[in-house]
């Protein structure tokens, strides 16, 4: 999978023809510029990104906004398609909109783990409503 955001990455800086899925993937590395020169070294597809050392892993991070925006695609839960609209029109920026959501998804995909089940959707949603209704936003 890493290898396939560096292929698109670099056929997308190329100028090259690239297929839907390639598209969505150029798009989320075009809004992530520090990201860029990773990409384009692929000693680095190897890398271990830990968590408790401070670090992102950015193919994690890249793959939550594809997760997220097909969850809105598909408004799968249904309601994610208007949180993410509302909160869209408030922060006016698709970044920081996918960013604040991508909280709540982390944080119901972190739980299911803990508890060894499937993510509890009325959480999740709760979580991304309590996003709508926050004054500091």
């Amino acid at each position: 999978m890493r290898q396939f955001y560096v292929d698109t990455w670099q056929k997308a800086t190329r100028n090259g023809e690239l297929d839907a899925m390639e598209e969505r993937v150029a798009k989320v590395i075009d809004m992530h510029p520090e990201y860029h020169a990773m990409l384009n070294n692929a000693k680095h597809l190897g890398n271990d990104y830990l968590p408790e050392m401070g670090e992102t892993n950015p193919f994690l991070h890249m793959g939550m906004h594809l997760g997220l925006q097909e969850q809105v695609a598909l408004d799968h839960p249904a309601g994610i398609q208007a949180i993410y609209s509302q909160l869209g029109q408030r922060l006016r920026d698709v970044h920081a909109t996918e960013h604040a959501m991508m909280e709540c998804l982390g944080e119901t995909l972190w739980q299911s783990q803990q508890h060894g089940g499937l993510p509890d959707e009325s959480a999740y949603l709760a979580c991304l409503n309590r996003l709508i209704d926050s004054k500091e936003m």
